[in-house]
């Protein structure tokens, strides 16, 4: 789903949402969608200082003059609408009220009140040593007004889908890059003095130090408009003293509830099926794995929406929490100030959960803890680092010893990656005689019926093309997801049945069972079309 998709389906899920609220405010409901760019503005009948303060707007009269029509929102002040029926009707007139959604409210007041700043470049991305691009973003940057410079930044990665910034110190200057589909890419320098409104901005609003000489996190939101629909930015603040200054990465959180959703990732059947198999009963461990940035929090966060429902207490225990979820408790554990995971949980199972999420698995504790707890009558979800499913095995082996228990606890383990997508320029070639060696041998094993769909007699391979618009040949991400799912010969490497317990072992057996590598998975994805053999490479 590409970023005007997602803007479309979070405003449709805001006018739905308007919907339900004007039943239950007694108002007509009114989806500006079609015209709210076109309409003529109404002019003279409220003054731009009541449209900001009251969220009211003129929307025409009609049927004469006698007929007035204005559009509210829910933080339209009731009293005001009530006060404004009795004064229409004491003058023999005719007013009407209708609900809008919050978008609509900002889109008509952008072409009633439209912003007065000046609106500067947006920044592009640049390709290999494309050094204009980046002195051309820093001239940009450089003309910003100080007080918007900050908000600038937000708003830009937000339109790149970047998943986070990078401020770093070097020794004469500032230097900014910004993650675009899991790749760094510098976007610009500044001077010393941006730097330090930056950090200000940043002490303000995430409440961190500028002065501290220890690394720390903050957390800060941001409202983001953008193609007719707000969104929310959630942004995680993480800084570090260096040899130059305080560093700062700013990791962004694009929510939005309604898209942690396990149809929106992409799974294919048997991938989903498999999990909605173990999600459905109601005790067992389930574990994500997988390196920073490779999409666990939202798998796991849309395995919970799925399970989200009213007859079902689940409560997560984050450090922080990435997304705030309606209908779930959430609670955030400060590892950094002393809490501990395994307390937390602990805690929270006096509270009869049926659903449990654990942020992350990183001591034994929390392990022994968590899986007591799947043992016991409850769905337990939680992260753990590992670089494949079968990894995941060997260092849970690792960090809890052999353990009977475990073996009957864990039902599945899932590793995932992001790999960047193809874009619609791409070019197709015949494959290598080394390229198709290669192939063969990492699908070697796989039932036929798998492959049946692939040519792998003479494999056609897409290669990327950088045009303007897309300097680097890729257009997002997609995921690549292994489900090592729990059977009788896994358990009995985790009971001790089996003398040699190694990762290869582990996974030689899954594979005998039907899983597909991540490796694996990839390699079809590029016969697919969808991606290189070198992105698959450079990920996994």
């Amino acid at each position: 789903m590409d970023e005007k998709e997602i803007q479309l389906k979070r405003r449709e899920n805001e006018e739905q949402a308007t919907a339900g609220r004007a039943r239950i405010l007694g108002l007509p409901y009114l989806d500006t969608r079609d015209f709210e760019k076109e309409i003529p503005l109404t002019m003279d009948l409220i003054d731009i200082e009541e449209m900001h303060r009251d969220y009211i707007i003129p929307l025409q009269r009609g049927g004469g003059e006698e007929h007035y029509q204005f559009m509210v929102t829910s933080q339209t002040p009731r009293t005001l609408i009530e006060k404004m029926q009795r004064e229409y009707s004491d003058d023999g007139e005719r007013v009407d009220f209708f609900l809008i959604s919050n978008s609509a409210y900002k889109v008509f007041m952008l072409r009633y009140d439209p912003p007065k700043e000046v609106v500067y470049d947006d920044i592009k991305i640049g390709g290999e040593g494309d050094s204009e691009t980046i002195a051309s973003v820093s001239q940009t940057l450089a003309t910003v007004s100080p007080d918007k410079i900050f908000d600038f930044l937000l708003d830009q990665a937000d339109m790149l889908g970047a998943s986070d910034i990078h401020i770093e110190n070097l020794r004469g200057e500032i230097r900014i890059r910004m993650r675009v589909d899991g790749l760094l890419h510098p976007v610009a320098t500044i001077d010393k003095d941006k730097h330090r409104i930056i950090m200000g901005e940043l002490s303000s609003r995430a409440n961190v130090s500028t002065a501290s000489n220890k690394p720390q996190s903050g957390h800060m939101q941001k409202e983001v408009m953008r193609d007719g629909s707000s969104h929310m930015l959630n942004i995680r603040v993480e800084t570090i003293p260096t040899m130059y200054g305080q560093d700062a990465v700013l990791r962004l959180f694009n929510f939005d509830e309604s898209l942690l959703n396990l149809d929106l990732l992409g799974l294919s059947k048997e991938e989903r099926a498999e999990i909605d198999e173990v999600i459905s009963h109601p005790r067992g461990l389930v574990l994500m794995v997988g390196p920073t940035g490779s999409g666990k929090s939202t798998t796991l966060y849309s395995m919970l929406n799925a399970l989200n429902t009213s007859d079902k207490k689940i409560i997560t225990l984050e450090d922080p929490i990435e997304y705030g979820i309606t209908g779930i408790s959430q609670i955030p554990i400060n590892t950094n100030a002393g809490g501990s995971f395994a307390e937390g949980l602990r805690s929270v199972l006096r509270l009869d959960p049926d659903v449990v999420m654990v942020g992350e698995i990183r001591d034994a504790d929390t392990a022994k803890t968590a899986i007591q707890a799947s043992i016991t009558g409850h769905l337990v979800l939680s992260s753990f680092h590992a670089g494949s499913s079968a990894a995941a095995f060997s260092r849970m082996i690792d960090l809890i010893g052999v353990n009977p228990i475990f073996s009957t606890s864990i039902r599945l383990v899932i590793a995932q990656r992001l790999i960047r997508k193809l874009s619609n320029s791409k070019k197709q070639r015949p494959a290598t005689e080394a390229e198709i060696k290669y192939i063969r041998e990492v699908l070697k094993g796989i039932p036929e019926d798998v492959l049946s769909d692939y040519n792998l007699e003479s494999p056609i391979l897409c290669d990327p093309v950088e045009t303007e618009d897309e300097p680097f040949g890729f257009n997002g991400r997609t995921l690549i997801m292994e489900q090592l799912v729990v059977s009788e010969d896994i358990q009995a490497f985790i009971r001790g049945d089996v003398a040699d317990i190694n990762t290869k072992a582990i996974e030689d057996a899954a594979r005998k069972n039907g899983m597909l590598t991540l490796e694996q998975k990839g390699v079809l994805a590029v016969l697919r079309g969808e991606t290189t053999l070198e992105e698959i490479s450079r990920v996994i």
